[in-house]
């Protein structure tokens, strides 16, 4: 017989420092889980992306035992990391900060397009130039 879902955590941790203080622990102390347990698979197995935000998407079962499954970088995440910004525009309507071009842009796309609802590269691609835009990114041919 299947287990018994309790609750579905979604997280966005860097990668390979995973530890119990906040925000994880709150967030899924309060479910029943093996803190020590979570952050020590999630260190493992995102060691090799040192740097990158990872998200997790935490499964959590009502007998206390939990699964994971790890999803591509953030999309702003990406473009900031592409256009070599620490931050975002504050006004992106009136200020650029960076530009993008297409193929960074299709690189970006890429990687998120498990991730996306996206049915075609092309689709994908439209959807991180708008972040881009809302960033106050150009996107250059």
């Amino acid at each position: 017989m299947a287990k018994k879902i309790k609750a579905v955590v979604k997280l966005q941790i860097p990668a390979g420092k995973a530890n119990p203080a906040p925000p994880i622990g709150p967030a899924l102390a309060q479910h029943g889980i093996n803190l020590m347990q979570f952050c020590k698979e999630y260190n493992g197995r995102t060691s090799s992306r040192m740097g990158d935000i990872v998200p997790a998407e935490i499964t959590i079962f009502s007998d206390g035992s939990f699964k994971f499954a790890l999803k591509s970088p953030p999309t702003s995440f990406l473009i900031k990391r592409a256009a070599g910004i620490a931050k975002a525009a504050s006004n992106p309507a009136t200020e650029t900060v960076a530009t993008l071009m297409r193929e960074q842009v299709r690189e970006i796309a890429q990687a998120k397009m498990n991730d996306m609802n996206a049915i075609d590269i092309e689709g994908a691609m439209r959807q991180v130039e708008g972040t881009a835009r809302q960033m106050g990114i150009k996107v250059a041919d």
